[in-house]
């Protein structure tokens, strides 16, 4: 079984946490030993993020991190060739997050291929339109059993969402807002009646709410909402601020009390 099928199977009353980087950032050797530095200190599950020079969806602590990583040498190459060197330490599912581009000059069929072989179980590409996924994307990604995981936001229509779910598997990522990534100190009320909405779809596949986590109050009412957080801005800035993963995670579990 794909690796995140078995982590939602084997956690269905958890509330799971998974955190992103930028692979490359802060520094361009780093990539495994936070992999494994959070997978020791219970993280559920791990983004690696793919530096692109053209980030539509990120806000801007992540696409500094990605600036970084492309000064600092960083390629969708070199990140799989990273990620294949520790593949057999890691357990928890790994999933690449990037934009179409690299992977289209990289080669689709290579990509996923190369996923495979790296230990990589899903993939989050923002631009990927659907349509594309469907006819030339989703039939590439099966055949190596990489899960290509969609977005949906406060602004997807039911009848979208529906159609997200019954043509997609392993867990569809709950973007807690319409704008870029970033923290955020609360879920306002129309975040609140978005979660609700969406709750009362009954969705075939589990739910991970992202953007904007980064205290007690957000994590609290993402977990309460679907079956876990998603943190991703709030992580990459305590990384790059102690240049540690453990350290980082110390500081972001001390934050999530707060």
């Amino acid at each position: 079984m794909n690796k995140i099928n078995q982590l939602f199977a084997d956690h269905k009353d958890s509330k799971l946490l998974s955190l992103y980087f930028c692979a490359g950032c802060p520094t361009l050797e780093g990539t495994g030993d936070v992999i494994k530095t959070l997978e020791k200190r219970g993280i559920s599950m791990i983004e690696v993020g793919m530096p692109f020079s053209d980030p539509l969806a990120d806000g801007p602590v992540i696409q500094s991190a990605g600036t970084v990583a492309l000064k600092n040498g960083m390629t969708l190459k070199l990140l799989l060739s990273q990620l294949k060197a520790i593949k057999d330490e890691v357990s928890i599912p790994l999933i690449i997050m990037g934009y179409l581009n690299p992977i289209m000059h990289f080669g689709i069929e290579k990509f996923f291929a190369a996923c495979a072989d790296a230990g990589v179980s899903g993939t989050i590409i923002p631009d990927l339109p659907f349509a594309d996924y469907q006819q030339v994307v989703k039939p590439i990604a099966d055949r190596y059993d990489i899960r290509v995981i969609m977005m949906i936001t406060p602004e997807t229509s039911e009848e979208r969402i529906r159609f997200i779910d019954d043509n997609t598997d392993g867990f569809i990522y709950m973007v807690s807002s319409a704008s870029v990534t970033g923290a955020q100190n609360s879920f306002d009320d129309a975040k609140q009646a978005y979660f609700n909405k969406v709750n009362a779809m009954k969705l075939r596949n589990p739910r991970m709410i992202g953007f904007g986590i980064s205290n007690k109050q957000t994590l609290q009412s993402a977990q309460n909402n679907a079956a876990g957080a998603i943190i991703g801005s709030k992580f990459v800035t305590l990384l790059n601020e102690t240049m540690d993963a453990d350290k980082a995670v110390t500081a972001l579990f001390d934050a999530l009390e707060k």
